[in-house]
């Protein structure tokens, strides 16, 4: 990656000086809770090397999807608390974004202090899609950080993002890749250049429309495509069998059709499927071929057959990139499918496998079913951004930091 890395920027010497820090702690709460804190722990490597150093650590992020305006609901307050216990010290919250409030605690930091703005997301200009409004709320956060100030982009969960914390505000101060999004870029380009082989990419998830590009840019790529979740389905209809009440894209049953026919070689879908007769914990369920769906019911996870399968493929693989679960892992009854793919994918590591879990709903099915991190070689902190940089798109956060 040609950019200029937290490395450099520490070389040149950072007590003192104002360091403006995009991280991503766009975590899951239940209420207060926050209930993943991966993202939280995938920030420190960068906030411990810059507080050690004596660097004025000013952090802005995100977290939910607020109106540009305040939401109690979406405050940052429970991850300044955590953040504070992780990092050891006090992390004082701002009680704006780049208000008075935020500006007078700026200017009272010393060396190895560090502020973590409200979300940055409560001001309507970051995601703005007039680059002016952008320009005037990055402007205002250097204006926080300094004449002498610089900028980290640690946030790779929003590195495909055009927004004033990730692009806008790159392009006024000097800048550096944090160690997360080094690191991110460095696994994914992995996948991407010369990934050693057999290489299986696993796929799931409820849309086959989210995932199309990814499957476009990978397909040629791989020795293995395996599909399960509620995006199976589509692919089940496009060769012409009933899917009951199942989720199903019509408008994407042409172009499932279009894949098989091109790639039908590596996709491998599932052989049997578990149907319920309502979308709830406490369904009626019964495990059918995935020919033989009834009519009135709906797949909501792959079957022991599928899995048996799926696991036998992933159990010779050399590279696996898995993105989106094989069920609704959220109800115990129809999570089996996902914990199982996920203990293929844990067992492939163990045999010495390169295995990447790529963020989102991947990363908090690993987590909820008990599986330790440490089971894969790396978990993505990235969902969205993760299969914009395998389809090869451009992506405006990293592209910034090359210029």
């Amino acid at each position: 990656m040609g950019v200029p890395t937290l490395k450099d920027l520490l070389d040149e010497g950072v007590s003192g000086r104002g360091v403006l820090v995009r991280s991503d702690f766009n975590v899951p709460l239940d209420g207060s809770t926050i209930t993943d804190p991966g993202r939280i722990l995938a920030s420190l490597p960068t906030l411990n090397a810059l507080i050690d150093a004596g660097a004025k650590v000013i952090i802005t992020a995100h977290l939910g999807r607020p109106k540009g305006e305040p939401d109690p609901k979406y405050s940052l307050a429970p991850v300044a608390e955590r953040l504070g216990q992780e990092l050891g010290r006090n992390v004082q919250l701002a009680g704006d974004v780049v208000g008075s409030d935020a500006l007078a605690r700026a200017e009272g930091l010393t060396d190895g202090d560090v502020l973590l703005l409200e979300n940055v997301r409560f001001d309507p200009r970051e995601t703005s899609k007039d680059e002016s409004e952008r320009e005037s709320l990055a402007k205002a956060f250097v204006e926080l950080v300094g004449p002498d100030g610089a900028f980290v982009s640690d946030g790779f969960g929003v590195v495909h993002r055009k927004q004033a914390s990730v692009y806008d505000v790159a392009k006024l101060l000097p800048h550096y890749a944090g160690e997360l999004v080094a690191a991110e870029v460095k696994v994914l380009s992995a996948l991407t250049e010369d990934p050693e082989r057999p290489y299986a990419v696993v796929l799931g998830g409820s849309k086959v429309s989210d995932k199309l590009g990814v499957i476009e840019a990978l397909a040629p790529k791989v020795d293995t495509l395996v599909i399960g979740g509620g995006m199976a389905f589509t692919f089940l209809a496009a060769q012409g069998h009933g899917v009951g009440t199942s989720l199903l894209q019509e408008d994407q049953i042409e172009v499932c059709k279009d894949l098989l026919e091109r790639f039908g070689d590596v996709i491998r879908l599932p052989a049997d499927v578990v149907v319920a007769d309502k979308f709830a914990a406490d369904a009626q369920s019964q495990t059918v071929s995935a020919d033989a769906i009834p009519d009135g019911w709906m797949g909501l996870d792959i079957g022991p057959e599928s899995v048996q399968r799926f696991a036998a493929l992933l159990s010779g693989a050399k590279t696996i990139f898995w993105n989106g679960p094989s069920g609704v892992f959220e109800f115990e009854k129809f999570s089996a499918g996902t914990k199982g793919v996920a203990e293929a994918i844990a067992g492939a590591t163990k045999a010495g496998a390169f295995t990447v879990v790529g963020g989102g709903d991947s990363a908090a099915a690993v987590r909820t079913l008990g599986l330790p991190d440490d089971d894969f070689s790396h978990i993505s902190t990235g969902g969205g951004a993760s299969l914009e940089y395998l389809e090869g798109k451009e992506l405006p956060g990293l592209k910034v930091l090359e210029s």
